[in-house]
């Protein structure tokens, strides 16, 4: 017979029930029961840092080729939750055992699926396994919840205008209990207070970028205040005092207000929790409904009168970003400015958008004017007739388009696998994780060390949602259908000639940057600068 052993720990731990310790139970399971077994019937799959939460884990997923391709006779494993925590996946899994007619072992609770009895007891073993992981997941929820209801900060990525500091109190039998608050920065509240102001007065989120600009005002990073980072801040009710107007609001918005009438008045900020899903990708907002609101430790920056009225506003002016993607312009996004060395983006002249006149303006000069960048603007007309004329002998057959093609692909095949480094990472915020919650499952956490847990989850939790994207963006980059369509797309245009003029602005789009690598304007003269040239 051959047999395929799988063992996985969450953390590393050297001790214990480390997947050593378990293949050599599992061997020694099945030399006791199949004493004609050789050593190279066994094949072992081992995942050390993974959790069981799901199913994609490295070696488990060898495993389901392996046994698609070579159908071993049985799938051996200490312990039932080494395999899946998930009913579902736990259920489908062992369908896809029974369609191969492959037996399923777990030897600590001595489950065999070739009975039936054993079959309906692993189902149930599965369902106490989730049942499990989902208490101890719940538990830490509720901790957070009571934490955020309290009104303590909780940690994560402070917000702009306060820094965390911890405070202890007495409580009885003279336990000291640590927990953290906001307190006022004064540059950076100066500023928001600005903001706020700023806003009020000029009802535009980009008015306040170019006011901030003038004046000189930049984030902690050193740079200059982005309208998505202005408009969080505008957002966020951290800033707003917990007065009768911010109560109306969020019961009005159906959200879970922990404070009453009686809380109002002493000019103390809010907090907000539960804002962002963390159980799913790219950690979406949630909608309002789904905020706890509770009355912080704190001081309230705005009113709540004011505070409203700006999300009002935010309501009704979405602001516009700069984008390089439109149905007239060749080159937006593309071009650089040599003055300051941010991209130029295409902008309709004012009442000619139906003749289709537009410039290319730097994105410095766009957002802050021209104290922040002098350049000239560039006709974008002119600039996308040069750049069609320039390329225009590579659109022969026997021009370089079919080489510069070739180096492409070259370059797609050796491309590095950013991905495969950002998965690591990403095992390593969620192994950490699972051990932070293996640490409050505990019954005997002091509040001192259940407040620096959650610190580190929620810093966890940023950390993961922003991984995550940038593994969508490394995938996406490096997806071969897409790649696939870039050499389609290029090797036909070279077939096409003259019929160039024919092409969709898109597609003219796309052949541009098939060979442009970027395009600089000075003021004075366009530079065009083709892939593989001097």
């Amino acid at each position: 017979m051959k047999f395929a052993i799988y063992s996985r720990k969450s953390v590393y731990t050297g001790k214990g029930e480390s997947v050593e310790n378990q293949i050599e139970l599992c061997k020694a399971y099945i030399a006791a029961n199949y004493p004609d077994t050789a050593p190279h019937e066994l094949v072992v799959y081992e995942d050390e840092g993974f959790s069981g939460k799901n199913l994609e884990r490295p070696q488990f997923q060898s495993m389901l080729r392996d046994i698609d391709r070579h159908r071993p006779d049985c799938v051996v494993c200490y312990r039932l939750d080494r395999i899946s925590r998930n009913v579902g996946d736990f259920a489908a899994l062992i369908e896809r055992f029974n369609a191969h007619g492959i037996a399923f072992v777990c030897i600590r609770e001595k489950f065999d699926t070739t009975t039936p009895m054993g079959k309906a007891m692993m189902y149930i073993a599965s369902v106490f396994a989730q049942l499990e992981r989902e208490t101890i997941a719940e538990r830490v929820r509720d901790n957070m919840l009571m934490l955020a209801k309290l009104g303590r900060w909780l940690g994560g990525t402070t917000p702009t205008g306060y820094i965390s500091e911890k405070q202890q109190e007495v409580i009885l039998d003279g336990k000291i209990k640590t927990s953290c608050r906001l307190r006022p920065e004064p540059r950076e509240i100066q500023i928001v207070s600005n903001m706020f102001a700023q806003f009020l007065a000029l009802q535009s989120v980009r008015g306040v970028q170019q006011h901030l600009a003038v004046e000189g005002i930049t984030s902690r990073t050193g740079g200059d205040y982005s309208l998505l980072g202005i408009k969080e801040i505008l957002q966020n009710p951290v800033y707003c005092t917990a007065d009768l107007d911010a109560l109306a609001y969020f019961r009005e918005k159906k959200a879970d207000v922990c404070f009453d009438e009686g809380d109002c008045g002493a000019g103390r900020g809010l907090l907000s929790y539960n804002k962002r899903d963390y159980t799913k990708g790219h950690a979406p907002r949630n909608s309002i409904e789904k905020w706890i609101i509770a009355v912080g430790r704190h001081a309230g920056l705005v009113s709540g009168k004011d505070w409203v009225r700006v999300q009002h506003l935010l309501a009704r002016r979405a602001c516009p970003a700069a984008h390089a993607n439109n149905d007239y312009s060749l080159l937006s996004g593309l071009i650089i400015c040599s003055r300051c060395g941010k991209r130029m983006f295409a902008k309709p002249r004012s009442g000619q958008r139906a003749d289709n006149a537009f410039d290319y303006i730097c994105q410095s000069k766009l957002q802050f004017g021209t104290r922040k960048c002098d350049c000239q603007n560039l006709h974008g007309q002119t600039a996308d007739d040069l750049v069609a004329q320039r390329l225009r002998p590579y659109l022969h057959p026997d021009g370089a388009l079919v080489p510069l093609l070739k180096q492409l692909q070259q370059a797609l095949r050796t491309s590095p696998d950013a991905a495969a480094d950002l998965r690591q990472r990403i095992a390593a915020c969620q192994n950490e994780t699972e051990h932070l919650v293996d640490v409050l499952a505990r019954g005997d956490v002091s509040d001192a060390l259940l407040t620096r847990v959650n610190e580190r989850m929620q810093v966890l939790e940023a950390d993961l949602a922003r991984l995550h994207e940038e593994e969508r963006r490394a995938q996406a980059a490096q997806n071969a259908a897409a790649a696939e369509d870039w050499r389609r797309r290029g090797t036909a245009l070279a077939s096409f000639g003259e019929s160039f003029n024919l092409f969709s602005v898109q597609e003219k789009r796309d052949f541009i940057r098939l060979l442009v690598e970027k395009c600089e304007w000075d003021g004075e003269t366009l530079h065009i600068y083709v892939y593989s040239e001097d």
